[in-house]
């Protein structure tokens, strides 16, 4: 046990000097190897293993997915669509971009792809329109974490690898959650936008909103055939993965004829250095989680908890502090390697449905996106619109209490995120 502390210690270090989370996962777990007396092959078996999954195979074609579709002008058709409902309402930006990201969730599967697209389109936009730069920073970073709880979702396909449980089953799960953080960020922007008596557009003529729904069919369509696929049992996730980069290819080069064949070339080696660097990274961490496994470190977190209370509703608040507290600083997708197989038996022994338990921690472990120190999302939301990460985090404040109001009602109301699941068995 006194190896795994070290390999800790290591690890916190070499993330507090901000060492890349694959070499902080793979350095550290490289030392307890050679505390341990552990021959070096185990490196690569178990790396290995932890990459030689099927279902992994639908991270790379949902990434390339999203970069065919913000090239092939899909992203830009949502926004548009977006703009035909809610832009005649005081703040009609802030509203588009709520209104988009959960959208655009049902296709890109990532919060950063959120941010990436999204941000970069509608930030500037929401600036020039008189929109404080703050604020248009705090809501498109907040909004994204609503991309890996609506399905498609790249950390549910990661936690359901893990766990072997049904990733259907975990895609129809955070379809409610998500709906339910749409709806929340509401709120504070009619709140704030009222206040600060932000822009309207005017109302859209019928036959502009006809046209304008026409051109968007295609992108709307897309989480559409998703869903109904994988419901329907037509195809995997895996499958609907491969569904969506040809659809996301035919749409964007013959419907829009936005794609290029010169863009081609950079839009696969986009895919494949972000695709690459996910799949290492979750070869790095089953390494790292196969020594937290051997050490038995998950059965003494278990009943750790346990020993301290047995009371589901404690237990259940344990987890999220944890979660929450491991959410800033590392990064999500090696979060959910480590902490999902680490928790999954205290939620069992406490009642806990699998997938209820898996969508709280992947909610959980996306807060981190948006919380200081890490903040993936944040920060880069914080770089378009050209502000301090100070600002971001103050002006995020309010979306924040009402992710974590929603986190709250994922946690303690079930039904949420079993009720849809249920009516597939």
């Amino acid at each position: 046990m006194n190896n795994v502390l070290i390999m800790f210690i290591i690890f916190l270090i070499l993330l507090f000097i901000r060492v890349p989370i694959a070499y902080s996962l793979g350095v550290s777990s490289l030392v307890y190897l050679v505390l341990a007396g552990i021959p070096f092959n185990i490196v690569v078996e178990k790396m290995y293993a932890g990459m030689d999954s099927f279902t992994l195979v639908c991270i790379p074609s949902f990434i390339l997915a999203g970069n065919l579709m913000n090239t092939g002008g899909i992203t830009k058709r949502i926004v548009a669509f977006c703009n035909v409902f809610v832009g005649h309402i005081r703040g009609a930006l802030a509203y588009i971009n709520i209104l988009a990201s959960v959208l655009f969730a049902g296709i890109s599967g990532t919060a950063l792809a959120d941010v990436a697209s999204l941000g970069s389109m509608l930030i500037p936009s929401m600036k020039d329109e008189g929109y404080d730069a703050d604020f248009a920073v705090a809501i498109t970073a907040s909004t994204s974490v609503v991309g890996p709880i609506i399905p498609p979702s790249v950390p549910m396909v990661i936690a359901g690898t893990l766990t072997n449980l049904s990733i259907a089953k975990l895609f129809v799960g955070g379809i409610i959650p998500g709906i339910i953080l749409g709806i929340g960020f509401v709120i504070p922007t009619y709140v704030i936008s009222k206040k600060r008596n932000y822009p309207k557009h005017e109302k859209v003529s019928g036959k502009e909103k006809v046209t304008t729904i026409k051109q968007a069919i295609w992108a709307l369509l897309m989480p559409i055939i998703l869903m109904v696929g994988i419901l329907s049992g037509i195809f995997t996730p895996t499958e609907a993965s491969v569904v969506t980069v040809l659809y996301a290819f035919v749409v964007g080069i013959f419907i829009y004829k936005e794609i290029k064949l010169k863009d081609i070339p950079a839009i696969f080696r986009d895919t494949v250095i972000s695709a690459g660097s996910v799949i290492v990274l979750v070869g790095i961490a089953n390494l790292f989680a196969w020594i937290l496994t051997s050490e038995r470190v998950p059965q003494n977190i278990a009943s750790g908890i346990l020993n301290i209370t047995q009371n589901k509703i404690l237990v259940i608040l344990i987890m999220n502090i944890v979660l929450l507290f491991v959410g800033m600083f590392m990064e999500s997708i090696a979060a959910i390697i480590i902490m999902v197989p680490v928790l999954l038996p205290v939620a069992v022994q406490i009642g806990m449905d699998p997938v209820h338990f898996s969508i709280m921690a992947i909610l959980n472990l996306m807060i981190g996106l948006i919380t200081p120190p890490v903040g993936l999302c944040l920060t880069t939301a914080a770089q378009i619109g050209k502000i301090s990460m100070g600002k971001a985090i103050k002006a995020n404040m309010p979306f924040m209490l009402v992710v974590l109001g929603v986190l709250l009602l994922v946690s303690y109301v079930p039904a949420i995120t079993t009720f849809l699941p249920g009516l597939m068995s």
